[in-house]
C-alpha cells in the first residue's frame, strides 16, 4: 500500500494550484522556499497520477540521497547514475553502474508507471535509440528453437562477455547443449538447455554451487550496453520519455546547470589534452550531449523546479512561480529528553506530528519509549491515513532531514534528527545453495611445503616426458641446486607456506635427515600446546560465568545511536554474543567476517563491551598494530560518548607516564576499557575486575604472546575477531569447542566498486589523483616492486606537484611504517604508493581510489 499524498504534505492553497497547473503546458513552474527533505515528499504528492516522474538532480550525492528517501513512498523508483566520462576509454570496465543504468532503461520499456532519480549529466551521455534496444531484447521461452551459435553471436553483439563460466552480472557461457547466461538485470543467472536446436528447459542456479534453483517458463534477456555494437546515432535518456506521460522535477536548478557545465568543461579539456598527448578519439564515445541542448530538451516537457531561494536560472523557460513556506527542523544531538520536550510543546500547540524511523522495530520502540515519557503516541503500520492535530504517529519510512510547515502547525521528524546521520541498506535476497571455496593459486616464486622433503620455493609447471607419454609436472627448487619434480597426482603433499611474519623461510635440502629432524620437534611442541589447550578449556568448563542481565535501557539508547542500517548476519552475531554472555557458561566465540567487514565486527565488539561495562566488569581490546590501536581507540570513543565510560589506549603512542596512569587506574578499576598492542599483556598491568577480553586478528600475534593470551582467557569471557582463522582456531569452532558466528554480508555503506582497466598514461593518472582530491578524498597507488617504489612515487609527486605523496613497503622500519600510515590515515598524505602490504583491518574510508 502506498502512503497517503497528505500523510505528508498536507493541504495547501498553492499546493492545489500548482497540482492543477503541472501538465498544463511545456516549460518550468519555479518553487520557491523549499528545505532538503520536504522536496521528496512534494514530488510523490505532484507527481501523483503521472506515468512517469523523473527527478534531475545537481549531484550523485544529492540523486542518491532522493532516491533513498523517494523509494519508501513508491517502489517502482529507480536510480539511474551518470556514466564517468573520466574513464570512456577503459578496455575492461566492471559492470555495476551499467547494471543500474540498464534497470532504469528497463523499467521504462517495460511501459508501467515509474519513478527516475538522476543527475543533469545522466542525460548527457549517448544511449541508443528506445526502439533500437527494444530490437534488442532476447525473449526465450520453454520450446523455442534457437541456434545456440547465433545466441551466443547475438550475445556478444548486446555487451555480454563469454566466459568458461559464469561468475557475474554480463556474463555467458556454453559448454555442450547449455547456455549459461547472467542478464545484467537479474538477480540469479539462467541456465537454458537445449535439445538440438529447442529450448528443453530455462532453470535460475546459483553462482557458487553451480547447482539449479527453480525452472522457468521464459526469460527475457536485456543488452549489456547501452550502445550496443552497430549503433551509429545516439539519444538522451530524456528522450525515452513521451512528453505527455512525464513531469520533470529539478533540484536546486542553477546548481544542476552550473554542474552540466562543469562536467562539460572538464571533458573538454580532457578531450583536447588526449589529442595534444597524440591519442585518437573514437567517433561514438568521445561525445556528450552539451549542456544548452539538454536544456532546450527541458523546456519542451513539464517540470518543476525545487529553489530554496528566489533565483534566475539562465537557460530554462519559467511559466509560473510559487512561494512555499517551510523551514528544515532542528537536530536533537542524541537528546531524547530535548526531543519529548520539544514534542510536548508541539502538542499543546496543535501541531501534527510524524516520527520517520529507518526499521518496523525501531518505529514501533520509539513510540513505545514516547509513551514513557507520558506522550501518547501511535504507530500507523502503513501511513495509510492524515495525522490529525495534536497526534503524534511514529512509523517506518526515511528522509535525510526533517521539515516543518508553521503555517500548518505541521511536521516530519527524521530519525538522523534524533540520533544522527543512519546509513541506509539495501535489501539483500538469499538463495539456497551450498557455499564453495576457492583457493589462490601458486605463482612462481612462491615458497611451498612438501610434507616428505620440506619447504622449496615452486618454479612452475613444466612438461616432462615419460615412457612417449607427456606429463605435467610441479617443479619446486630447494637448497643448494636441488630440484623435485611433482606429478600431478601427489598434489594433496604440496601446500603453500604460510608464516605469522614476513620473513623468507630456510629452504631444506634434498637427501638429508633435516626435515624429519624439524617434523618431530614440531610434533613435540603441538602435542604440549594441545596439553595446554585441553587443561585451559578444561577449567573453563568446570568454571561458571558471569551472568548478565538482559538489555538496558541505556544498552538500547546506544544501539540507537548506530550509524548504520545493521546487516541480517551482524544482529545474528550481536544476539548470540548477548546470549552467551547471559548464560552461566563463560563465553567463547569467534566471530569471522571477510576483510572488508571490520567496522560489521568492530560494532557486534563495541556492543559485547558496553554491555559488560555497564554490570562494572573492565575490558581488554587486544589488536596486533599500534596504528590499528589507535583507529579503535578512536571509534570506541566517539561511540561511547554520550555515556560515562572511560577508554584508554595502551601502545606506543602513549607516554610512559600516561601508560603507567592507565596500569594505576586499571588496578583501582577506574578504567573501564583498555584498547592496546601487547602491551596490555605486560606483567604489571592487573585488574580489578575484567570481565570480557576481546582479540582482533589472534593469527597475527606471536608465541609468546598466546602464551600471555591464555592466562588472561582462563575465567574470563573471550571475543575474537578475525578475517582469516587459523586453522587451529577454526577447527574448534568447527567441533564445537568454540562458537562461530559468521558475517557475509557486506557492511551497508560499502559502494560498488568501479574497476577500470586501460593503457597506462600519465594523463589519466594525473586526472584520476586530482578529481578524487578534489572532492577531499586520498589515492592508494599500488606499486609492488620495492627495489624503485621511490622513483614511482617521484614521478607521481612530478604530475601532482601541489599534493602530498608518500611510499610505504614491507622492508621498511616498523616505526617508519607506522608513521606514514598514521599520516596516511590523519589525511595528511594525499597519495599513498605502496606495494601490496597495505595494513590489513585499516578503516581509511576517505581512500577511495586505486590505482
Amino acid at each position: 500500500m502506498s502512503p497517503d499524498t497528505e500523510t505528508f504534505q498536507p493541504k495547501l492553497a498553492e499546493f492545489e494550484e500548482l497540482c492543477k497547473n503541472k501538465k498544463k503546458d511545456a516549460g518550468m513552474i519555479r518553487v520557491c522556499g523549499c528545505v532538503n527533505s520536504q522536496k521528496s515528499h512534494m514530488m510523490y504528492a505532484i507527481g501523483d497520477g503521472c506515468k512517469y516522474k523523473v527527478i534531475a538532480c545537481s549531484s550523485e550525492t544529492k540523486a542518491k540521497q532522493i532516491y533513498e528517501e523517494y523509494r519508501f513512498l513508491d517502489n517502482n523508483t529507480y536510480l539511474y547514475p551518470a556514466k564517468d566520462f573520466l574513464f570512456y576509454k577503459a578496455d575492461i570496465r566492471s559492470k555495476e553502474l551499467v547494471k543500474q543504468r540498464m534497470e532504469g532503461i528497463q523499467a521504462v520499456l517495460s511501459g508501467t508507471p515509474v519513478t527516475i532519480v538522476t543527475s543533469l549529466d545522466g542525460f548527457m551521455d549517448h544511449l541508443a535509440p528506445k526502439e533500437n534496444i527494444e530490437e534488442k531484447v532476447l525473449k526465450i521461452q520453454n520450446d523455442s528453437v534457437l541456434k545456440l551459435d547465433e545466441m551466443a553471436e547475438r550475445l556478444s553483439d548486446v555487451g555480454y562477455d563469454r566466459e568458461v563460466q559464469v561468475e557475474g552480472p554480463g556474463q555467458f557461457a556454453v559448454r555442450g547443449g547449455i547456455l549459461d547466461i547472467y542478464p545484467l538485470t537479474e538477480e540469479l543467472p539462467v541456465r537454458i538447455e537445449f535439445w538440438g536446436d529447442e529450448v528443453d528447459s530455462i532453470r535460475t542456479f546459483d553462482v557458487e554451487s553451480q547447482r539449479s534453483i527453480e525452472n522457468m517458463p521464459e526469460i527475457t534477456i536485456y543488452p549489456a550496453v547501452e550502445f550496443p555494437q552497430g549503433e551509429e546515432k545516439g539519444v538522451s535518456f530524456l528522450d525515452y520519455f513521451s512528453k505527455e506521460d512525464t513531469i520533470l522535477f529539478l533540484d536546486e536548478p542553477v546548481r544542476l546547470v552550473e554542474r552540466g557545465q562543469n562536467i562539460e568543461e572538464e571533458f573538454m579539456e580532457a578531450q583536447k589534452k588526449r589529442l595534444e598527448n597524440g591519442y585518437e578519439l573514437e567517433e561514438e564515445e568521445a561525445k556528450i550531449f552539451p549542456v544548452a541542448d539538454i536544456l532546450k530538451k527541458i523546456n519542451t516537457y513539464s517540470s518543476i523546479g525545487f529553489f530554496a531561494l528566489e533565483m534566475k536560472c539562465r537557460g530554462l523557460e519559467v511559466r509560473e512561480s510559487y512561494e512555499i513556506q517551510a523551514k528544515s527542523v532542528n537536530p536533537y544531538n542524541n537528546s531524547f529528553e530535548m526531543l519529548t520536550q520539544d514534542l510536548k510543546r508541539l502538542k499543546r500547540n496543535g501541531y501534527r506530528v510524524v516520527l520517520l524511523s529507518g526499521s518496523r522495530t525501531r518505529a514501533k520502540r520509539l513510540a513505545e519509549d514516547l509513551r514513557d515519557y507520558n506522550l501518547s503516541s501511535y504507530y500507523g503500520e502503513e501511513l495509510e491515513r492524515e495525522v490529525k492535530p495534536g497526534e503524534i504517529m511514529t512509523a517506518y519510512g526515511y528522509i535525510a532531514e526533517g521539515y516543518e510547515y508553521p503555517m500548518l502547525k505541521f511536521t516530519v521528524i527524521a530519525e538522523s534528527d534524533i540520533f544522527g546521520k543512519r546509513k541506509k541498506k539495501k535489501k539483500r535476497k538469499t538463495y539456497e545453495g551450498r557455499k564453495i571455496q576457492s583457493f589462490s593459486e601458486l605463482k612462481p616464486g612462491d615458497y611451498v611445503v612438501h610434507e616428505n622433503h620440506g619447504v622449496g620455493i615452486y618454479q612452475g609447471i613444466e612438461k616432462i616426458v615419460v615412457d612417449k607419454i607427456s606429463k605435467d609436472y610441479m617443479k619446486i627448487s630447494y637448497a643448494q641446486g636441488g630440484n623435485l619434480y611433482i606429478p600431478a597426482t601427489q598434489l594433496d603433499l604440496i601446500q603453500k607456506y604460510a608464516s605469522a611474519d614476513a620473513k623468507k623461510p630456510k629452504l631444506n635440502k634434498l637427501g638429508t635427515q633435516e626435515w624429519n629432524r624439524t617434523k618431530t620437534r614440531v610434533r613435540g611442541a603441538v602435542k604440549e600446546i594441545a596439553r595446554d589447550l585441553v587443561k585451559l578449556y578444561a577449567a573453563r568448563q568446570e568454571q561458571d560465568g558471569y551472568v548478565y542481565g538482559e538489555d538496558t535501557v541505556w544498552q538500547r539508547e546506544f544501539e540507537e545511536m548506530f550509524p548504520f542500517e545493521e546487516t541480517e548476519d551482524q544482529m545474528m552475531a550481536i544476539e548470540a554474543v548477548k546470549k552467551d554472555m547471559e548464560s552461566h557458561k563463560i563465553m567463547d566465540r569467534l566471530i569471522c567476517g571477510d576483510v572488508g567487514f571490520g567496522k560489521s565486527k568492530t560494532e557486534v565488539a563495541i556492543r559485547a563491551a558496553f554491555k559488560a561495562v555497564q554490570e562494572s566488569k573492565q575490558v581488554v581490546y587486544l589488536v596486533p598494530t599500534t596504528i590499528l590501536a589507535q583507529q579503535h581507540y578512536r571509534t570506541f570513543v566517539q561511540r561511547m560518548k554520550e555515556f560515562p565510560v572511560r577508554i584508554d589506549l595502551m601502545c606506543r603512542f602513549r607516554t610512559p607516564a600516561q601508560q603507567k596512569k592507565t596500569v594505576e587506574d586499571a588496578k583501582k578499576g577506574l578504567v573501564d576499557i583498555i584498547i592496546g598492542t601487547h602491551r596490555v599483556l605486560s606483567e604489571d598491568l592487573k585488574f580489578k575486575d575484567l570481565g570480557l577480553l576481546i582479540i582482533d586478528e589472534e593469527q597475527r600475534f606471536g608465541v609468546q604472546h598466546k602464551e600471555k593470551i591464555k592466562k588472561l582467557k582462563e575465567n574470563v569471557d573471550v571475543l575474537t575477531l578475525t578475517a582469516t582463522p587459523i586453522p587451529r582456531t577454526l577447527h574448534m569452532s568447527l567441533i564445537g569447542i568454540r562458537d562461530m558466528s559468521v558475517l557475509e554480508e557486506a557492511p551497508n555503506d560499502r559502494m560498488p566498486i568501479q574497476t577500470y582497466v586501460m593503457e597506462y598514461n600519465d594523463e589519466m593518472v594525473r586526472e584520476a589523483i586530482e578529481r578524487e582530491c578534489a572532492r577531499q578524498g586520498q589515492v592508494y597507488y599500488v606499486y609492488n616492486r620495492v627495489e624503485d617504489i621511490d622513483e614511482v612515487a617521484g614521478h607521481v609527486q612530478k604530475l601532482v606537484p601541489d599534493l602530498s605523496v608518500a611510499y610505504a613497503h614491507g622492508q621498511m622500519r616498523e616505526h617508519e611504517l607506522e608513521r606514514i600510515m598514521y599520516d596516511f590515515i590523519n589525511g595528511e598524505i594525499d597519495v599513498l604508493v605502496s606495494t601490496t602490504i597495505i595494513e590489513t583491518g585499516l578503516d581509511i574510508s576517505n581512500a577511495n581510489t586505486m590505482i
